[in-house]
């Protein structure tokens, strides 16, 4: 998922060891900015309300969304968009939830969520997984990334 409005991204090299760092411009980026930008998810929160599942960043949440019945799947422009979301807001709950877990953006504007560990997850291609098999579960998923 590119995020254009990010602005163009400049690579330089981060002082501990060799680390890229990938800020916007030039500037300095916000990660808390970035963070909330990246939780909204819209589309997920709308259908998750509709059907009574209460989007509170928990893992729990996450349980409750691999319950839901998959009717986007009958529309390929829902499918693509609320696989984006789903995987947002996977990223938005290891965040908040997994200790040292933070988000990242590739040079090419992917959102992953790279943990204290240094491992790199690519949440928004899991989202879009999830959205057309829901395999493997997003629940999974966040127990998987979450003991790394």
């Amino acid at each position: 998922m590119n995020i254009p409005f990010l602005g163009r991204l400049r690579k330089k090299r981060g002082p501990a060891r060799g680390v890229a760092v990938y800020e916007a411009d030039g500037a300095a980026p916000d990660p808390q900015g970035i963070a909330a930008l990246l939780s909204e998810c819209e589309l997920l929160r709308s259908h998750a309300e509709r059907a009574g599942v209460r989007l509170d960043d928990t893992a729990a949440s996450l349980e409750a969304l691999d319950q839901l019945l998959p009717r986007w799947r009958d529309d390929e422009e829902t499918l693509s968009w609320l696989g984006n979301d789903a995987g947002l807001y996977l990223g938005t709950v290891l965040v908040r939830t997994v200790p040292g877990a933070a988000w990242r953006l590739w040079p090419n504007g992917q959102p992953v969520v790279r943990l204290a560990s240094g491992r790199e997850f690519d949440v928004v291609t899991a989202g879009h997984e999830w959205a057309a098999s829901g395999v493997p579960e997003l629940s999974q998923l966040y127990g998987e990334v979450a003991e790394a």
